[in-house]
Formats: structure tokens, C-alpha cells, sequence
């Protein structure tokens, strides 16, 4: 895994509005652009700081992170502070497998109900890239994710989406890890054109097995070779101090 330390990116909010809602907004935001699982350090929120970056007191910072936690993005750890959630190797095959279900249904309602345009959308994710995209693995990790994500919206179920956003941060990252591994660069952007073209034939059942069984793959993937989800973390990053640097995969 990298040595190199992952930057929290954020932007200042805007006091005008309601504090807490921008504050958790940035803070997500920036947790999900953020390469959690490639090092092996503990990634570590420190409020002080966080209320220095965001340009606000520490109160709507502090009630921010409480709704984080609820929603499962950080944890409160005694004597350590407030901590980004990284899960076990297992927790990560359950979050794929219900990301599987959630996204193999949104294909095969995209299949029959999603305008045509929309479909033909998913494939601009892909042009951008050969067939082999080994050369530009971490612009292919944020298409193959925006591609997975989009066919979730062409669901058109709010509730699909919603689901899914709490799962995207872990499965963003292991994608990013993976990615690296075994070829699936390349696999991947076979599957993603089957499934384009599956969607394109209107082939509602097709479209639903093939998303699902390269979700599941990925699955099968972690559980093979995901041991180091479970390695114990080696040191502490600590991230509250909040740049404009670009960090991610």
C-alpha cells in the first residue's frame, strides 16, 4: 500500500447558510474524495483545525461530525478522537454484495425506462480510455465509479440512490485498490461496454445479470485478496488540517 499520506481537500462554506448541514456536506465530500484504504494509517479529524479550514466555530463542526458518525462515515474513539470509518474485509464483501442488488435492479429499470440519451452517456465514460487502461489507473478508478453510480441514477429511484451513497466511500476506494490487480482494468471496460450494450438493446434481463455478476466478481475479488482490509493500522494520520491540495487514488 502507499506510503504517501492522503490530504482531506475541502472547501470554506458559505456562514450564510445553515452551519452544520454545509459543514457535514464538506467534510463528506472530502472523505469520499479521499484514498482510505490505500496506506495503512489511521486517518485521524481533528475539529480544531477542521473549524480553522471551514471558517466556523467548533459548535457546528462538532455537531457535523455527530451526524457523520450516525451515518457511519467516522467514529468517535476514547482518548483518540474522531477517526474515518475503514471496514474488515468482511463488512466490505456485505456493502458489495447489497451494492450489487441496488445497482443490478436500477440496470434492468434503466433498460425499459431510461431515455435513450442517457444510456448513450455511459459510454463517454469509457471512450476516454483503451482497452488496456493501465496507464491512467487512477482516471479510469473515478470513471468505473461515476459509471456505476450513473446507472444507479438511470434507476430513477431517489431511494437507490440515497442507499448507495454511505456504501460509495468504501466502495470507491476498494475499487481503487483493486483496480491495480489481476487485469480487472481491463476486464472491467469489457464489462462496462457489455452492459452498455445490453442497456441499448433495451435487454432488461441481460443488463440486470451482467451488472450483477461483475459487482459480485469484485466480491469475490476482496474475499480472495483483500487480507490487508484486516491488517492492523501501523501509525496515525492526522487529517484536520484541510488544504486545496488534491489528494484520492
Amino acid at each position: 500500500m502507499s506510503q504517501t499520506q492522503p490530504r482531506l481537500c475541502i472547501e470554506p462554506i458559505d456562514t450564510g447558510l445553515g452551519l452544520r448541514k454545509q459543514a457535514g456536506d464538506a467534510i463528506k465530500r472530502a472523505i469520499m474524495g479521499m484514498d482510505i484504504y490505500g496506506h495503512a494509517d489511521e486517518i485521524r479529524l481533528d475539529e480544531r483545525q477542521l473549524s480553522e479550514a471551514l471558517g466556523v466555530s467548533r459548535t457546528p463542526i462538532r455537531e457535523a461530525l455527530s451526524v457523520l458518525a450516525q451515518e457511519g462515515f467516522v467514529r468517535a474513539i476514547p482518548r483518540r478522537g474522531i477517526v474515518v470509518v475503514r471496514k474488515t474485509k468482511r463488512e466490505i464483501v456485505e456493502m458489495i454484495t447489497v451494492w450489487a442488488a441496488i445497482e443490478s435492479m436500477a440496470a434492468r429499470i434503466a433498460a425499459t425506462a431510461a431515455p435513450a440519451h442517457e444510456i448513450a452517456g455511459l459510454t463517454g465514460l469509457m471512450d476516454a480510455f483503451a482497452d488496456d487502461p493501465s496507464e491512467h489507473l487512477t482516471e479510469y478508478s473515478d470513471a468505473n465509479m461515476a459509471f456505476h453510480r450513473a446507472i444507479i441514477r438511470l434507476g430513477d429511484i431517489e431511494l437507490m440512490s440515497s442507499l448507495t451513497d454511505n456504501l460509495f466511500i468504501h466502495m470507491r476506494a476498494v475499487r481503487a485498490v483493486t483496480m491495480t490487480q489481476d487485469n480487472r482494468a481491463q476486464r472491467s471496460i469489457a464489462d462496462h461496454r457489455a452492459i452498455i450494450a445490453a442497456l441499448q438493446a433495451r435487454d432488461a434481463e441481460r443488463a440486470e445479470k451482467l451488472v450483477r455478476e461483475h459487482t459480485l466478481d469484485l466480491a469475490a475479488h476482496v474475499q480472495r485478496h483483500g487480507d490487508f482490509l484486516d491488517k492492523p493500522l501501523i501509525g496515525r494520520v492526522n487529517l484536520g488540517l484541510i488544504t486545496n491540495e488534491t489528494g484520492g487514488m
